[in-house]
């Protein structure tokens, strides 16, 4: 059940995000194993977002902001049974409000939320938001994960990060890693902190017959990160010793359970997104089928442990109207690229090796 991990080179290829889905190639590891090389892009292909991240130098932890000025239409699905979030309830279909304004994914469990009221406060400053005839009221759906136990628990994004957050957004390709909302971020946390690894935030972009997908994700699973073309485990729950992977979906089904388990302590969230026009059933489609890119990159995914959600927006600025089949298959393999990023653009911090130097 063990899996030998040695310090291997990984590549990000630059080329069409397509073409390197549909045919990646493979590069030889130190360790014998063969890495992806994985599609290039992110989420600000899609025309009409910004993404801004905010990392505090304290301890590590952060948010990161997906705004869109112009408004999009939004969806969310959320499939984890601990889910920490703020305006969900309006991207049902059958609610009045149509457009969102930002997406905030953050660090800092239900604290976090309050990154959240700092957007709120920027796009308000800019007059940006659902026009209410006395004001204008920002929509900012907002999702947290658990990374207190990275650090000091008492530092955690807050109005202040967010509103920085926002003045960092650009429409360039944002930071991977070790940033953001994924600068606490950790895996394989099934058996406790210590045999855990490194997680982070990772971006990644598709376009076909016209139409972009981008999807950006903060991987903090308590499953193990996977690469779906190998079944190689990237990065997870490692052996009582620390020096191997276990490789954590075996171990359960052999009956290695932990003797405890902390709910809310994990959560892998993120947002995916398209230049297509989209209503907010079509939107809510594709965040559900989104989360097939989890599934194939995450092991075990959408746990009592995890709060798992996924939120999609669409801009409309291609003009062209949502084939939802195609954008549903699009937003599934733009997030398991962009899982697989995140985790190979994480660095190590102290007690939580990363993928990319993780020695046996």
């Amino acid at each position: 059940m063990e899996q030998q991990w040695n310090r291997r080179a990984f590549m990000v290829a630059a080329a069409g995000a397509a073409g390197a889905a549909a045919g990646a190639a493979h590069a030889q590891g130190a360790g014998g194993g063969a890495v992806r090389a994985l599609g290039g892009g992110s989420i600000t292909d899609v025309a009409g977002l910004r993404v801004g991240h905010y990392t505090d130098t304290r301890r590590p932890t952060g948010c990161t902001v997906i705004i869109a000025e112009g408004g999009a239409t939004g969806g969310v699905d959320v499939r984890g049974a601990a889910p920490g979030t703020r305006e969900t309830d309006l991207l049902n279909p059958v609610n009045m409000v149509e457009k969102v304004h930002a997406v905030v994914l953050t660090g800092g469990s239900a604290f976090g939320l309050d990154a959240a009221s700092g957007v709120m406060r920027y796009l308000e400053e800019k007059k940006i938001g659902f026009d209410v005839g006395v004001a204008f009221v920002p929509i900012v759906p907002s999702a947290v994960l658990f990374d207190l136990g990275v650090g000091d628990a008492s530092v955690r994004p807050d109005a202040a990060a967010g509103y920085q957050a926002c003045k960092s957004a650009t429409p360039d390709a944002p930071q991977e890693g070790n940033v953001g909302a994924g600068a606490g971020a950790t895996v394989g946390k099934l058996y406790g902190p210590k045999r855990a690894m490194k997680g982070g935030i990772g971006s990644a972009s598709l376009t076909v017959a016209g139409v972009t997908v981008g999807a950006i994700v903060a991987v903090n699973a308590v499953g193990d990160v996977i690469d779906p073309a190998t079944g190689r485990i990237l990065a997870g729950a490692r052996t009582a010793d620390g020096k191997s992977l276990l490789d954590t979906r075996a171990a359960i089904l052999a009956g290695d359970l932990p003797r405890s388990m902390r709910e809310g302590a994990a959560t892998t969230i993120g947002v995916v997104a398209t230049d297509a026009r989209l209503t907010k059933a079509q939107a809510q489609k594709i965040a559900a089928m989104a989360h097939d890119g989890l599934a194939r990159t995450i092991n075990p995914i959408h746990t009592m442990l995890d709060g798992d959600t996924i939120f999609a927006l669409g801009t409309g600025a291609s003009g062209k109207p949502a084939n939802v089949m195609l954008l549903g298959v699009m937003a599934a393999e733009a997030m398991a690229i962009a899982v697989q990023r995140a985790i190979l653009a994480a660095r190590t911090v102290e007690g939580y090796p990363a993928a990319v130097d993780f020695i046996a």
